[in-house]
């Protein structure tokens, strides 16, 4: 009987200090789970032709709003064992505004800011090291953007402004490296850091109210270039 209880207690003593390794099994993906993020970068929205205009007096006119962009992002992913998978979505703002007194080859001048930004997609990687991730991604945008001309001729029997505040749909590509830095600050699967770039397309920008004719109604294409740093969490 003594024999079989020693047996029992050795046979559960072994158990039990197995038990904590087996428990832990593989080292959790630092690239699986829920995550929050805090953006910040630079943005730069302009037309789709690649040449600034000069004005009559010899004025170069940018036609590129430059900015600081700022915002959150979240997002999910799944590590399906060095492919890396997810969905995420960002909500941006922008300080980027272009206030232009010049004119614009007549007594005009063009005025234009850049207000909310929204994204939504997809990104897919490898893991380049255990916690390094390059990534590309894709998916649907939306900003803002208010834009105005202005009448600068008090004498030339024309009094016009306009604004036109509009929200314009289009879609975005990237891509980017995500560096894990563990469970630094014991919140889940730990901290992280990434760098992007992104480009955005967006529909036509349209001015076409009563004071253009049809035949005359300006529509500018836009494209936008971001760089973007994060800082996040994964839970």
């Amino acid at each position: 009987m003594r024999r079989i209880v020693i047996g029992t207690l050795g046979v559960t003593a072994l158990a039990l200090g197995a038990t904590p390794a087996q428990a832990q099994g593989p080292e959790a993906s630092p690239f699986t789970g829920f995550r929050v993020e805090v953006l910040g970068g630079y943005d730069k929205l302009r037309n789709g032709s690649s040449t600034d205009i000069d004005g009559i007096a010899g004025d170069d006119i940018d036609q590129s709003i430059d900015g600081f962009l700022y915002g959150l992002g979240a997002g999910f992913d799944f590590d399906l064992g060095g492919a890396v998978v997810g969905v995420e979505g960002e909500f941006t703002e922008s300080t980027g505004n272009e206030d232009a007194d010049q004119a614009l080859n007549a007594p005009f001048a063009y005025r234009a800011s850049v207000d909310r930004d929204l994204y939504i997609g997809a990104r897919a990687g490898m893991r380049a090291m255990p916690n390094t991730l390059l990534y590309v991604k894709g998916g649907y945008t939306s900003t803002n953007v208010n834009a105005g001309v202005d009448d600068l001729d008090p004498n030339d029997a024309v009094d016009y402004t306009t604004d036109v505040d509009q929200s314009l749909s289009g879609w975005r590509v990237g891509a980017g490296v995500e560096q894990s830095f563990g469970n630094m600050f014991g919140f889940g699967s730990g901290a992280y850091a990434k760098l992007e770039y992104h480009y955005s397309n967006y529909e036509k920008l349209k001015f076409d109210d009563d004071f253009f004719s049809n035949a005359n109604a300006i529509d500018v294409d836009l494209d936008r270039h971001q760089v973007v740093a994060g800082v996040g969490i994964r839970f």
